[in-house]
């Protein structure tokens, strides 16, 4: 009998570590990552084969490269993989301020792709976005979706630009959802000026604003800031982030809630 499969969590975890390793070095031999990995040879294919799924990387004979493009801030591909548990437990409790007949205003962050799944059963709804994922999956629920038009970004399967942020400007909503790529002391961050802009331009085109942050996105920083969670009305975070970082929100007059997480799946007794 082999011994125990790890959790699911733990096996994803590495695979972006290993991701991790191959961008910042380009090209990899894969029997060094297995050594570093502390794994077997085949385990490592395992895992290098589930990234080249995901058109993250390129096996070639004995080493690994990512594409030339990829970067770990940018890759929606990547982004989807990371924090999975807590982005849907945060989908989950922020589904609950989607009413039916509401007009919602949602953003490319990946951490609202399960909150998108889950309001999709909630009736006539009418969603504008500026990410593809997002329309596809509320359009393809049957929901009116309008599609904010400008440059298509293929690493983030979404659109920006001037085009983008005019037609902000002419619209209100009853809720907007949106997520941040880093927040440090209450003030919020994103690698890419584009997608900084649409998020600043967001805040005060609804009703209520929220905001939807794994415990992982706090304490970091990026090159362009856009304003800070005093522009938000509510703020879904799990309860690993920083007890420090909540005060400075609360201190910025937003309500913070925070959404238990369930623990993962122990998994099987197959090989990892």
């Amino acid at each position: 009998m082999g011994r125990a499969r790890p959790p699911d969590a733990v096996v994803e975890q590495r695979r972006q570590d290993v991701l991790r390793q191959v961008i910042e070095h380009g090209e990899v031999r894969i029997t060094d990552l297995a050594g570093h990995f502390g794994v077997s040879l085949m385990t490592m294919h395992r895992d290098l084969d589930s990234l080249v799924d995901r058109r993250l990387v390129r096996k070639l004979r004995g080493r690994v490269t990512a594409y030339p493009s990829l970067t770990l801030e940018t890759a929606t591909r990547f982004r989807v993989g990371l924090q999975v548990a807590e982005k849907e437990a945060l989908a989950e409790a922020a589904a609950a301020e989607v009413e039916p007949g509401m007009t919602l205003l949602v953003d490319d962050s990946s951490t609202v792709f399960p909150l998108a799944r889950r309001i999709a059963e909630v009736a006539a709804l009418r969603v504008v976005t500026n990410s593809l994922t997002v329309a596809q999956i509320l359009a393809g629920a049957g929901h009116e979706v309008g599609l904010l038009g400008g440059r298509y970004r293929a690493e983030f399967d979404s659109c920006t630009g001037p085009e983008v942020l005019k037609a902000l400007d002419g619209l209100h909503a009853d809720v907007s959802f949106v997520s941040a790529a880093a927040v440090t002391e209450g003030q919020l961050f994103h690698p890419v000026r584009d997608y900084a802009e649409i998020k600043q331009r967001i805040v005060g085109r609804a009703e209520r604003t929220v905001l939807l942050v794994d415990h992982s996105k706090f304490g970091k920083s990026a090159p362009f800031a856009h304003g800070d969670v005093g522009g938000y009305d509510l703020v879904f975070t799990d309860a690993a982030a920083p007890p420090a970082e909540l005060d400075a929100i609360r201190g910025l007059g937003t309500e913070v809630r925070v959404v238990p997480v369930p623990e993962p799946d122990r998994g099987s007794d197959a090989l990892s």
